[in-house]
């Protein structure tokens, strides 16, 4: 199974300041590749397709950067959406059915996150979540996100944080008034109805959204 891609590359980055006063966060390199890079390399692996990417803090140094490739790009630079908004502002790009969303700013060690999601998804449901236990994750600050109930469904608290990757139906979108707002918005809808789930990552994961991240992620990489 392959299914179109959305990487959220709109973020402002301000965690990462000062590397991203000159810099946008996907661009900054980790182990000699950039974040960017290394996010588009899992997608491609796993044979998803067509990519679609926003862009809104020196978005232009992001386009230049992928010139020539082949991705759409879902321009933000009037107004950053938050996940919820510039997925739904990229769907026209994207085509109907569910999508591959990811976050460019996390490391992964292990099996590639995106083909296990393609090989885990069923019909039934609106939403499969790629999951770390909190004990496994790197550059983490703060507890848990969620855990998993029967038939793993996600439940909201615990000690699984959200990866950054998933599989998600975007048709309820449309339910949302706001213009800008958080994919949370629709986990909240899909979780309510035992629609979504989760999917447990069994290698490890850094968060790179900090410059002290960024060893943190490149020890990984090397081990």
């Amino acid at each position: 199974m392959s299914l179109p891609m959305m990487i959220f590359a709109a973020g402002k980055g301000t965690r990462m300041a000062p590397l991203t006063d000159a810099l946008p966060k996907p661009l900054i390199p980790v182990g000699g590749r950039t974040l960017l890079d290394r996010a588009l390399a899992l997608g491609r692996q796993a044979g998803a397709g067509p990519v679609v990417l926003n862009i809104h803090h020196l978005g232009g140094q992001i386009r230049d950067h992928l010139a020539g490739r082949g991705i759409a790009i879902s321009d933000e630079s009037d107004l950053l959406l938050e996940t919820g908004g510039g997925l739904r502002k990229a769907l026209p790009l994207l085509g109907p059915g569910p999508v591959i969303t990811m976050n460019p700013d996390v490391v992964w060690t292990g099996p590639n996150p995106v083909r296990a999601l393609l090989d885990g998804w069923r019909e039934e449901m609106d939403a499969l979540l790629m999951l770390v236990p909190l004990d496994r994750t790197h550059g983490r600050q703060g507890g848990g996100d969620f855990s998993l109930g029967p038939g793993d469904r996600l439940i909201r608290g615990g000690d699984l944080v959200y990866g950054g990757v998933q599989i998600i139906r975007p048709e309820r979108l449309a339910e949302i008034p706001e213009q800008v707002f958080s994919l949370n918005r629709l986990w909240d809808l899909m979780i309510a109805e035992g629609r979504a789930y989760g999917l447990i990552h069994p290698g490890a994961w850094c968060d790179v959204g900090r410059p002290d991240c960024i060893p943190l992620a490149e020890s990984l990489l090397d081990a």
